[in-house]
């Protein structure tokens, strides 16, 4: 397959604000870059409150830039509706934004999301039980994914003292969904250099 037959690799993030999405997003782009490959990266902040998620968008072409002869793919700045390879949500209703929003398709997108909750401003405020139905986002997420790769990440993170980000990271690297190869992934937390030991354990168990 030749390079103008390959198309880039779109990797979605959905954090909420303040919550170190960055930090994973950094993590992908310099593993990314570690293992040869060209990669852009763009951020849309949200806040803390829950009124919207704090959104990062990485794309990657598949084919070293040693092997381009010169020539420089065109990557896009902002993700598309139904473009979209990966998914990661760091909270079970973000993930439920991006379906309803159009980023996850079941003829492409690997949905990567932890299942615990995090309430919205509108779910606290209700003046009943404003909370989303769980469980219908859980139905949405196997339907309209091509595959889904869900569990309580944040839990896993908690009861072994490391953080989420790690835990998604590794998972990242299990899904084999990004061409990386998990060498790549380690070195981007070791050169880091913050709290590497526990995020690379909080790795070992996402890869796990």
């Amino acid at each position: 397959m030749t390079p103008a037959e390959r198309r880039p690799i779109s990797l979605l993030i959905a954090a909420l604000g303040g919550e170190g999405g960055g930090v994973l997003s950094g993590w992908i782009v310099r593993a990314i870059e570690h293992h040869g490959l060209i990669v852009q990266s763009t951020s849309i902040p949200g806040v803390a409150q829950r009124t919207g998620a704090t959104t990062y968008y990485i794309e990657t072409f598949p084919i070293p830039a040693a092997e381009l002869g010169g020539r420089r793919p065109v990557l896009s700045l902002y993700p598309s509706v139904g473009d979209i390879d990966v998914m990661v949500a760091s909270e079970l209703i973000e993930a439920g934004r991006a379906i309803q929003g159009g980023f996850v398709t079941p003829d492409r997108t690997t949905l990567i999301a932890s299942t615990h909750r995090a309430y919205a401003i509108g779910e606290r405020t209700d003046m009943a039980d404003g909370r989303f139905d769980s469980v219908r986002v859980l139905e949405a997420a196997n339907a309209r994914s091509a595959r889904a790769l869900l569990s309580d990440f944040s839990k896993l993170a908690k009861d072994n003292g490391t953080s989420l980000n790690a835990v998604l990271l590794g998972v990242v690297a299990a899904s084999s969904a990004l061409p990386i190869p998990v060498t790549s992934y380690e070195h981007a937390i070791q050169a880091q250099g913050i709290a590497v030991e526990p995020n690379l354990a909080g790795f070992q168990l996402g890869l796990a």
